[in-house]
């Protein structure tokens, strides 16, 4: 790609930054909330495309300055720095253009956006739901890292602990984005709490992340929703577990079924319901899409099947594998206390030459 190529892209970019930049002090497209929210949501997506080209400018100045020191200057000291300056700037333009070129390929608008984390027990009876659980609080660990919120919405419990399943809200900077790698078939292998002859077995989980659709991304019609309340179970105090504040949604035309019960109201509880509903709703045209587009594509780190095998924790070796891309830590512990920045990162790094390939195609 070349240098005149690369500006004239981002100068594109840059024009299009000012035109949103100036649309977001309208007062008429203030007024108008969902069209502002997209915009501003835009302008923030493309301020990384701005710094990159202003530091890419600042280096083909630099570059052109010290080239033309060394045709001027009779200074030998003076030429010998322009020499230095000339090698270091030229040798950071090659990972500043495969950084744009990154940066100007489409992005996947879900990505920004909050999630909702899905974890179930699998194969393995009761070790499966201890391993949930082991799965959720790595989560948990790793959301509290990033700084991000975790809400509860349903969950089940397993007879002897962890979980049948849970559900969770994720919300924070571009949760969806990092989250997305860790849906799939998660597994385990290790010694079972009843295991008597210590035997390690294999157990599995299912780990969903859906990107939550915001309020104008899907309408659901009062009509086709039916509403049921009942008393929460589980722990929570006399007031919750007494009063009709846990709420069962069903999606008629669909058939999907949604329920909340972690807080004491009953509206709060319908209200986190309607938004995890909501994002069922929109997941299912998003699936759709993700379908067509994985059926193109060799690989997809991201969005492959549900149902298939991407992950397995072996404790006797201290072992976490990543199957996609054929990535191991011998760091087990430290993953299951949150430490999942590493593996991510290599799964994005996977997908992101994967993505240059295809756009080089």
């Amino acid at each position: 790609m070349s240098d005149n190529f690369i500006l004239e892209k981002l100068e594109g970019v840059r024009l299009r930054f000012e035109e949103v930049g100036q649309m977001l002090t309208d007062p008429e497209v203030i007024s108008d909330m969902k069209r502002f929210v997209k915009l501003n949501k835009e302008y923030r997506e493309l301020q990384p495309l701005i710094d990159a080209y202003k530091e890419y400018k600042s280096v083909l100045a630099g570059i052109e300055s010290a080239k033309e020191m060394l045709e001027k200057e009779s200074d030998e000291e003076l030429r010998e720095m322009a020499r230095e300056e000339l090698n270091n700037l030229t040798a950071k333009t090659g990972p500043l253009e495969d950084k744009i070129r990154l940066l100007l390929l489409p992005t996947d608008p879900e990505d920004s956006k909050n999630a909702i984390l899905e974890i179930r027990a699998g194969t393995g009876g009761d070790e499966a739901s201890l391993f949930a659980g082991d799965l959720f609080r790595m989560y948990a660990k790793f959301i509290e890292k990033k700084g991000w919120k975790l809400e509860v919405t349903s969950f089940s419990e397993g007879t002897v602990g962890g979980y049948k399943e849970i559900v969770a809200k994720v919300s924070g900077d571009g949760v969806y984005g990092i989250l997305k790698y860790e849906s799939g078939v998660h597994r385990v292998q290790r010694v079972p709490q009843t295991e008597t002859q210590g035997r390690i077995h294999t157990s599995a989980a299912t780990v969903a992340v859906l990107p939550e659709a915001e309020e104008f991304d899907v309408v659901v019609k009062p009509e086709e929703i039916r509403k049921d309340t009942y008393c929460s179970s589980g722990p929570g105090g006399q007031s919750v577990n007494t009063t009709y504040s846990a709420v069962r949604l069903t999606h008629l035309p669909t058939g999907i079924v949604v329920t909340c019960q972690d807080e004491k109201s009953q509206i709060k509880n319908y209200e986190k319901a309607l938004n995890e509903l909501r994002t069922r709703l929109y997941n299912l045209e998003y699936q759709k899409r993700m379908d067509e587009i994985a059926s193109r594509r060799r690989t997809m780190v991201s969005t492959g099947d549900r149902s298939a095998k991407i992950r397995t924790y072996n404790y006797p070796q201290g072992r976490v594998t990543d199957h996609r891309i054929n990535f191991t830590l011998y760091n087990l512990q430290a993953v299951l206390n949150g430490d999942l920045d590493e593996i991510i990162a290599q799964l994005q790094m996977a997908e992101n030459s994967e993505r240059l390939k295809m756009a080089s195609v």
